[in-house]
């Protein structure tokens, strides 16, 4: 059963371009849209905020909204959401916006309703921290990290 968060076009430009749906029975997100009027040209190894003129509330704080990259536009055209993944929190309301980065060497231009990213719904857990000297339980891999395991 989906759970129906309220939404609300914040640029009337989403009306023409559409509003964001699950494209297959198993898609995990929907596509976000350029909710711009014109091409915007993103240079190699910069960053760009691109509006989606949709924003939703979601209420719910143990819900977020997650802004992914689309993989065949990363794939393809070296285009990913800048900071890894966007994180829109249960209590904001304003329009959802991407930071496209171009990790290419080429110019990208981004047109004027093309899908630029995809947006997930999830759970999230609040926790709060209890500071300990020493931990309670021993794993085998304690504190190793970043390679410890080797490569192969």
């Amino acid at each position: 059963m989906k759970r129906l968060i309220e939404t609300k076009v914040v640029n009337p430009l989403l009306e023409k371009y559409g509003m964001p749906e699950y494209k297959t029975k198993g898609s995990a997100g929907v596509d976000l849209v350029a909710c711009i009027e014109e091409a915007i040209v993103i240079r190699g190894g910069e960053n760009t905020l691109i509006g989606t003129g949709l924003a939703v509330n979601i209420q719910d704080p143990g819900l977020v909204a997650v802004v992914a990259s689309r993989s065949g536009l990363c794939l393809n055209s070296q285009m990913r959401v800048g900071q890894g993944l966007g994180i829109i929190d249960s209590d904001y309301h304003g329009e959802i916006g991407v930071i496209l980065h171009n990790d290419g060497a080429n110019e990208y231009v981004v047109q004027p309703g093309e899908r630029i990213a995809q947006l997930l719904f999830m759970p999230v857990v609040q926790v709060g921290f209890k500071v300990v000297s020493d931990f309670t339980t021993v794993t085998d891999r304690g504190i190793g990290g970043f390679g410890h395991t080797g490569r192969h």
